[in-house]
Formats: C-alpha cells, structure tokens, sequence
C-alpha cells in the first residue's frame, strides 16, 4: 500500500464519528465496516460492559494507511476491517499486538492470522447473482473464468474498485498467478462485462433486470429480498470450491500502540460471542465464524455449498499489484 500524505489527508477529513481522545474506560475503533452493519453492536457493548466506544468509520485501506501514517501517536485501540487484506497490511507493518489466546480459540485457525495478530469475526461468500427471468440456471457457469465466454458478452456486471473484489482477485492471483488472472480481468472488458460502483448497485441492477447476471458477496442479495421478497434476484453459488465462490472474513484487530489492552480484548471477546455472532447471522445474514452459533437459516450450511478458502495473511501485500491488473485490463468503475 502506497503511504500518500494526500490520500491520508482525505480520510481525516471524510472520517464519521466522534474525536477520538480516548479515556480509561473508552475503547477507540477504526472501522472499514459502515456504521450500519457494526454500530448497533457496537451499542450493545456499552450496555453490556459500561466501556465508552468511539468510532471512526471509513474504507478499510485507507483507515489502514492512516494507521501506519499515524504510527505511535495514532489514537485507534482496535481496527475493524471489511477486507483481511487491510488488517494484513497492518500486521504485517508491525502494527497490530496479539489477541488474547482465549478469544482467538473461538475461531478456526483458516480464518484467524497464524501469529494470534487478528481473527475473522464473519464470512462472506462471493457468488453469481442472477436474474431468474433471464437466466436459466442449467446455463450458470461451472467456473468463474468461464465468464469471459462468447455466450456472456455484455451480461455480467462486477465492481473493479470494491474491497472484496479485490481481495478475490489478489487470491485468484496467488492460486492460479498473475498471468491468467490479467487473462481473465482483461477477458472481462473484452467481453463488454459492466462496471458499478459496488454489490449494491450490481444487486439492484440485476433485480431491475439492467444486466442479467454480477459477482457479489452473498448477503448482498438476501437483503434486497428480505426487503422485497418478490425480487427476481437469486445467488449461485460455484461448485468444487471454485474461487469464484471465495469465502472472505471481516476482520479484526488490536493495535500495538494501544493504552488500553483490556478493554481492546474485551471488545473482541465481545464480538466473538453469542450474541455478537447471532447479529451478523440474523441482521446481515454473513456468516458466524465463531464455534456454536449457527448460521441464519436463509443460508445454505458452507459444508453444503463447498467454498473455496485462503490463507488471508498473504492478502496484506498484495492489494496494491491487484490494483495495477485490475486498471492494465481496462476494467473501469464508473
């Protein structure tokens, strides 16, 4: 990741949230994930342990650049992360202190940094999500690299500039190399795949029926039709592991600099419990990582849907050469 002092100047000024001055009993959080999905458990910490949470939200890279800009003097405690690439990168800067042996147990060591440095606390799956009414299931591909074919000219939509993109790029890169995976991006605008912002406008395109098909995280489109169940969107899911269907967790982690270890531990012990994980399954429909909580029941068992996997550690280094493919191959946002 490139340390630009413009591009850190730009987070502090688009930051949400409180100062962050920090006192004993106020734990100070980064967040790549949006105050939608993180803060009402965030609030429920509070409540449960008296502990002040101030919060600053922004992109997950750019949060993790800042860090390292900041370096001693930065006020974050804990660093929440949409993609494990970021929290990677700060791992691997130094950044992060080892998470209480206790918590880190409630995971399993695939989705967890070997070291103890940070742990997943959901999964998400990418897929296909596809317009029924204008796709026969029988003619969903059996591999993502499939859909540079003839037959899916101009009917796929992805978003180049998305964090989860990304990180599924960076492991296709390093399962199958940089050469296939140019290949395959540059397949991509050959073949007049369209570009959006994000999952979220894929999603509502594809529902609208604007573009048949995208590649998405899963809970994506189990919003949009808990929201209207009449939606003619549905997720595939690619068989035998394909990486298509990437399992990739939100992260988290404590800063080495931090003044208040305990309370930063407590946090994560917090979002690794019952409670915490019953959220991310029932409101956000990702799934728990942690041992005993059971994924939302609008979500097929990961043992049934044969996900491919990754050592996310090696996520951290990578990003900024995905970036380089992903903008050599002609592949814009829009």
């Amino acid at each position: 990741m490139r340390r630009s002092a413009v591009a850190v100047a730009a987070v502090v000024l688009g930051l949400a949230g409180a100062s962050c001055g920090g006192g004993d009993e106020t734990v100070t959080v980064y967040s790549g994930r949006t105050e939608n999905l993180i803060g009402p458990i965030l609030e429920d910490f509070t409540e449960a342990t008296g502990i002040e949470v101030e919060v600053r939200y922004g992109k997950s890279a750019d949060l993790a650049l800042l860090i390292d800009e900041e370096g001693e003097r930065s006020p974050a405690d804990v660093f929440i992360s949409q993609s494990p690439g970021a929290v990677g990168f700060l791992a691997g800067e130094g950044h992060l202190r080892p998470i209480d042996q206790d918590a880190l147990q409630a995971v399993p060591r695939e989705f967890r940094n070997a070291g103890g440095l940070w742990v997943g606390m959901s999964g998400r799956v990418r897929v296909i999500v596809y317009n029924r009414d204008l796709v026969d299931p029988a003619e969903l591909p059996a591999s993502v690299f499939e859909l540079t074919d003839e037959r899916f000219r101009g009917r796929v939509g992805v978003a180049p500039a998305n964090s989860s993109f990304q990180d599924f790029v960076t492991a296709m890169r390093e399962i199958h190399g940089d050469y296939l995976t140019l290949e395959w991006l540059k397949g991509l605008e050959a073949n007049d795949a369209r570009t959006y912002a994000g999952n979220t406008a894929i999603v509502q395109a594809v529902g609208r029926g604007d573009v048949p098909m995208g590649l998405v995280n899963h809970y994506y489109n189990l919003r949009a039709k808990a929201e209207d169940p009449g939606v003619a969107s549905e997720n595939y899911y690619f068989p035998d592991r394909d990486i298509g269907s990437l399992l990739i967790v939100t992260a988290i982690g404590v800063l080495s600099t931090t003044d208040v270890p305990e309370l930063a531990d407590q946090l994560v012990e917090f979002m690794l419990g019952e409670e915490a994980q019953s959220f991310y399954s029932a409101q956000t429909f990702e799934y728990p990582l942690a041992a005993g909580v059971a994924p939302s029941s609008a979500l097929p068992p990961l043992s049934s849907i044969g996900v491919a996997t990754y050592d996310f550690d090696r996520l951290g280094g990578g990003l900024e050469r995905t970036k380089e493919l992903i903008d050599e191959s002609g592949l814009e946002s829009p």
